[in-house]
């Protein structure tokens, strides 16, 4: 049975800790947009796609998506996944194609997206993110995976004490008071960097 160009959506919001009342929409979107969504999950495994389908269900961060479930013969879902990006240690990581850092430190995980680091305060003529990304461009950060989920290579950079200390120190021109006073005073250890991987 060939696949569905497209798949009639059911999306709603999965609220954790709360009964809540949310509006459901309803879209047709492509399969390999629905797909896309299940790799998060599932990884480049054609059996877990193709149940996820039959199912009709996925969780995908504060959604839920349902729809009617279908058959997929193994075979189409292989050939489907093998269009999507394979993890690449390679892939060599570049500062300025970085797209989300996330902060991790005893007790701590903080999520800084490059759109909310590009912004800047108030008479200052630097971000933050010009300052983390002369920052980067001197370390050598591991390759982990290509993440589904952030549609980019995952590296891990373990941080040096004068590194931590610079990021710190450069919180100081986030034009958000309460994270920037999170990042800098957090004993921050390690980050998480998702690298925009260039097409071809």
């Amino acid at each position: 049975m060939p696949l569905p160009e497209t798949v009639r959506v059911k999306l709603s919001s999965e609220e954790a800790g709360m009964v809540s009342i949310t509006p459901v929409v309803v879209q047709d979107l492509s399969l390999r947009e629905l797909v896309g969504r299940m790799l998060g999950v599932t990884g480049k495994d054609p059996a877990r796609v193709r149940e996820l389908c039959l199912r009709g269900s996925l969780v995908s961060g504060a959604s839920r998506f349902r729809w009617t479930g279908f058959d997929a013969d193994l075979e189409s879902v292989a050939a489907l996944l093998a269009t999507f990006p394979d993890s690449d240690p390679a892939v060599p990581f570049q500062a300025e194609r970085c797209l989300l850092a996330v902060f991790h430190g005893p007790g701590c995980r903080i999520e800084l997206s490059r759109e909310a680091g590009r912004k800047r305060r108030l008479f200052r003529r630097k971000c933050f993110w010009d300052l983390f990304v002369e920052v980067l461009a001197n370390e050598s950060p591991r390759y982990v995976e290509y993440s589904y989920k952030e549609k980019a290579d995952c590296y891990r950079l373990d941080l040096s004490h004068a590194t931590s200390g610079l990021i710190r120190q450069g919180a100081a021109l986030l034009p958000y008071k309460g994270l920037g006073d999170q990042v800098r005073r957090s004993a921050l250890e390690w980050l998480e960097l998702f690298v925009e991987r260039i097409p071809g």
